[in-house]
């Protein structure tokens, strides 16, 4: 049986990268899985969502807040972040081992630039990435992801579980893959999709995209995504003052994937000027729905950016990035090129990753050793 963790995602406000990731996992896994909570120290069956919140978990699977029985052979799966002052007890869960327990690990950003994270996530990154190593199985949304936490393990001194990198699904929201290559090359408007802040790196991307319209460029820039509450605020000020200069600029803080549906089909690229990412979901998606991507030359979009589909520059160079643009908004041979490319290419759905899920939960126990 595998127990999955709900904890937060169940009752969320905003989709978030990391409850599209809960969903879309939960519901690719199949049957035999049932969503818990961890409440009063023990797993619990999930509860329906408060009043007001918009939950994702089939009714089906609503319980009544009972605690579940764990067996030895049970799996506990939690995809959420979560620390010990959050949950207490919860580290000597992992200890007990009164059944196995995986975690899904997506990066280490609050580590690598604490400077614009936030402030909660710098503080308990630490010690939530210390607790994985008493896990039993780590699944690492990507290879730079597994590399960050071995090596935080390594500098711990710590011998931590076996972690394995899965590929994250590019398939959302039901919607078939745009794998046409047929139609007219799209205007030229660029789309960037992700929360608002300073890790996204939006108000480089305004800065670049200035200077190209200053220079007489015509084109759209479309920001799709909500403000970080702590840290997004400059971003979105300055979004505000650019919106009233530069009328090709729009920024939308709500919209829902039949929206974002919408607009992919009515641009010629995604824009992912990031300086850091655990996956990259948005890059995915946006392959997914046949738009090319111009990302930062980061290792980790390198591993999407080499499949095809996709160009790079250097985060934070700013001339090379106003040529990248340049060139998706004037090169139209390069542009369809490109597109071509990215809906061509070979994409991981949903069903995927589940299936390297399952490969390591479904496996056999391994043999007590004597004296266990």
């Amino acid at each position: 049986m595998i127990f999955f963790d709900v904890t937060k995602s169940r009752a969320a406000r905003h989709r978030s990268g990391l409850i599209r990731v809960n969903e879309r996992l939960f519901a690719a896994l199949g049957g035999g899985v049932t969503p818990v909570v961890w409440r009063r120290g023990r797993w619990e069956e999930a509860l329906p969502p408060p009043t007001g919140f918009r939950g994702w978990l089939p009714d089906a699977w609503r319980g009544d807040g009972q605690a579940v029985v764990l067996q030895k052979s049970d799996w506990v799966l939690t995809p959420e972040l979560f620390s010990e002052e959050e949950r207490p007890g919860l580290w000597a869960f992992f200890k007990a081992k009164s059944c196995r327990t995986a975690v899904v690990f997506h990066d280490a950003i609050p580590l690598k630039l604490p400077q614009i994270s936030l402030r909660n996530s710098v503080a308990r990154h630490p010690s939530y990435m210390a607790m994985l190593a008493d896990t039993d199985c780590v699944f690492a949304v990507s290879e730079a992801s597994r590399a960050e936490l071995l090596g935080y393990w390594h500098w711990l001194g710590r011998k931590g579980p076996a972690v394995s990198a899965i590929t994250l699904g590019a398939d959302f929201a039901g919607t078939p893959r745009v794998t046409d290559t047929s139609p007219p090359l799209s205007p030229p408007s660029l789309v960037c999709v992700g929360i608002l802040e300073p890790r996204k790196n939006q108000s480089f991307l305004l800065d670049v995209c200035a200077g190209l319209w200053d220079a007489g460029n015509d084109f759209q820039l479309n920001l799709v995504g909500r403000s970080n509450t702590e840290t997004g605020a400059a971003v979105v000020d300055k979004v505000r003052r650019m919106e009233a200069r530069y009328p090709g600029l729009h920024y939308f803080q709500k919209m829902d994937d039949a929206g974002l549906h919408a607009l992919y089909g009515r641009t010629r690229a995604a824009v992912f000027p990031t300086l850091a990412e655990g996956f990259g979901l948005p890059v995915a998606e946006a392959l997914w729905m046949g738009l090319p991507c111009l990302c930062s030359d980061l290792p980790v979009l390198r591993e999407q950016a080499d499949g095809g589909g996709c160009a790079t520059a250097p985060a934070g160079d700013a001339g090379a990035w106003s040529a990248l643009l340049r060139r998706a908004l004037t090169d139209d041979a390069w542009a369809v090129a490109l597109r071509d490319a990215a809906r061509r290419r070979a994409i991981a759905v949903w069903r995927d990753t589940a299936a390297q899920v399952r490969g390591v939960l479904d496996a056999p126990p391994a043999p007590e050793k004597p004296g266990n």
